[in-house]
């Protein structure tokens, strides 16, 4: 699929943010381009005009001839929307503000305490602000680890509708985001079936492969 004679370019981290985006790619069966990201001290030296992809340099953005967007979850409803048929978001109209809630809490409440327990130094200076943000981010992804658990066990299968849909990917990377906790995520009973059900997927298998992801 092309928009303005260009291939769509994702720009990615294997594992990171770009995972979820890149399972919506390969579930849409679209025509992409894969560019990975290279980093010296946090900054990105590769490929060289990154910062005026993505200002910030973090991981991932995306390129669709004259369209660019970032942010995992805004790319991931972009992409939704790009190609309506892939089946990544509800066309119900219930269902579809509960996958817009669904990727919002996911991104703003629950990935940035994953982003302060694992990067806070984006946040505060010193040792011990740095240890205690990162305690208290842990005290807060435990607490979403069991809601979020209880809410799959409510929803069934998926988080939206019982089907199938971008969100699931999102929480399937988040998920895979805590396997070296003391209390991995997919060690809970709903979240650890959640996410072999969708790493089971043949796209999501593929996605697997090409970022030589092992669990």
């Amino acid at each position: 699929m092309e928009r303005g004679n260009q291939m769509i370019k994702l720009y990615y981290l294997p594992g990171a943010a770009s995972l979820a985006p890149h399972g919506c790619l390969e579930e849409a069966g679209a025509d992409y381009e894969l560019v990975r990201i290279a980093r010296e001290d946090g900054i990105p030296t590769e490929p060289p005009n990154y910062l005026d992809i993505q200002p910030k340099g973090r991981v991932p953005a995306l390129v669709d001839g004259d369209i660019v967007t970032y942010e995992s979850a805004a790319v991931c409803m972009y992409l939704s929307d790009r190609f309506p048929d892939a089946g990544l978001a509800p066309k119900d109209a219930a269902d579809r503000a509960s996958w817009y809630r669904w990727h919002t809490h996911l991104t703003n409440t629950v990935q940035a305490d994953f982003m302060a327990f694992f990067a806070p130094t984006r946040s505060v200076d010193s040792d011990a602000a740095q240890k205690e943000l990162r305690a208290c981010a842990t005290a807060r992804l435990h607490e979403a680890r069991d809601w979020l658990d209880a809410q799959l066990g409510g929803a069934g299968d998926y988080l939206v509708g019982g089907t199938f849909s971008s969100v699931d990917l999102f929480l399937a990377m988040l998920t895979r985001w805590a396997r070296n906790f003391d209390h991995p995520w997919w060690d809970t009973p709903n979240l650890g079936e959640h996410y072999k059900r969708i790493t089971r997927r043949p796209a999501i298998k593929r996605v697997y492969e090409q970022q030589e992801l092992e669990d």
